[in-house]
């Protein structure tokens, strides 16, 4: 089979994405697992598309060997384990699903809140091995506390209206400016926010200025009996001075969903200094691991890649300049990146008028590095044009979707 009609799904993504695309025509090809750099390597170029989840890292080596690969799907939220720059060079869109397990997260979050206000895992393993302990000493009600949250984007939104229903006053700090739901409020300072909080939840993305966000310093700041909940991202917080600020009982509990190091697949052994510590909640990362986030990931990026790659709509693509035009029928329709550099136009539109053809339309999107045309022709000849667009020295690549 042709690789322009294959795509790859690796780390378990949700089935509903294999039925769809495979209804568009495509033979899909499943991997349980997340593959190594060397293993991607060999397998990318067999594949127009490739499908991965968090743990699949997809580095600028093996970008390389993309060239008949034209998008990859990242089927949750972030996009860090993606090279996005190496990817926009090649002409690689990158999609992903920045809401669908948006709730999934959210209702994570507040049954940790209440989880640790109450001591719940330690009573439940307690109960399980036969111990009773009947006692409200250290359990406590969330509603009337402060809940501050970190990152107001989508799922710190959403975690603030599902807190101020239950009763609590929220906080929230984030770099940008974020219209505030309901009641709460934003605050100017990281600082201010640590200072104040009974609850303290991470919701932020793995850049630069997140790393180590939380430390020694800040978790000191913090009430003396507060909480930590990240489900973020696991290079966000020292785990080290979390563990020291835990046993000086400084702070009351935490539960963490993600880690700096992560065990590749679930036969793995997962170890952390947090292990066995008191009022410590340990998830696998799974924040947006629900049935119905995880079908709502699986409509939501194959769909992206349906559209990009029948009809070359790039709505979405987070490092590719954004076109979604609709189908023109009874005309061929050419798409063409190539390096942002002026008269690129004006030399594809001499190779498509020498030839004769007529456009019937063209849209140019652009960003720094790349410019993305799509061009819909009345003409026959439609893929010997694609060639020899392809050949321009500034073309990065060209192919024709219908």
């Amino acid at each position: 089979m042709k690789e322009e009609s294959r795509i790859l799904l690796v780390e378990n993504i949700h089935p509903v994405a294999k039925d769809i695309l495979e209804g568009e025509g495509y033979k899909v090809d499943l991997i349980s697992y997340a593959p190594s750099e060397e293993e991607l390597i060999t397998l990318v170029p067999k594949y127009c598309a490739i499908g991965i989840r968090s743990k699949t890292e997809v580095t600028a080596k093996v970008l390389e060997h993309c060239a008949g690969t034209f998008t990859i799907g990242a089927f949750c939220i972030g996009t860090n384990q993606i090279d996005l720059t190496a990817a926009r060079k090649k002409g690689v869109a990158v999609f992903n699903a920045p809401h669908s397990n948006t709730r999934s997260v959210a209702e994570l979050v507040i049954a940790e809140m209440v989880a640790l206000s109450r001591q719940l895992g330690d009573r439940n393993s307690m109960a399980h091995k036969g111990e009773w302990v009947k006692s409200a000493e250290g359990s406590r009600e969330v509603r009337g506390k402060t809940l501050g949250i970190v990152g107001y984007g989508h799922i710190g939104s959403q975690v603030s209206v599902l807190a101020e229903a239950m009763g609590l006053k929220v906080l929230f700090y984030d770099v940008m400016k974020k219209l505030p739901l309901g009641n709460a409020r934003s605050v100017n300072t990281l600082d201010e926010l640590l200072k104040t909080s009974d609850f303290v939840t991470l919701h932020v993305p793995e850049i630069p200025e997140t790393m180590n966000m939380i430390s020694k310093r800040e978790l000191a700041l913090m009430k003396k009996g507060a909480h930590l909940i990240n489900a973020s991202r696991g290079t966000v917080v020292v785990i080290d001075d979390l563990v020291v600020a835990l046993k000086e009982k400084h702070i009351a509990g935490c539960a963490i969903d993600v880690f700096p190091v992560e065990p590749a697949s679930n036969k793995e052994k997962f170890i952390s200094p947090l292990q066995n510590l008191a009022n410590v909640i340990l998830t696998p990362h799974i924040g947006g691991s629900t049935e119905e986030a995880q079908k709502a990931i699986g409509l939501e990026v194959a769909e992206s890649f349906r559209r990009f790659l029948k009809i070359g709509s790039s709505s979405g693509a987070v490092n590719f300049p954004n076109v979604d035009l609709p189908v023109k029928k009874g005309t061929s329709r050419i798409l063409n990146v190539h390096r942002n550099e002026p008269g690129v136009l004006g030399e594809i539109n001499t190779i498509i008028s020498s030839a004769g053809a007529n456009i019937e339309g063209q849209y140019l999107s652009t960003d720094d590095e790349i410019g993305y045309l799509v061009m819909d022709v009345h003409s026959d000849k439609a893929r010997a044009l694609a060639d020899n667009i392809n050949q321009l020295k500034r073309s990065i690549r060209t192919r024709v979707v219908y």
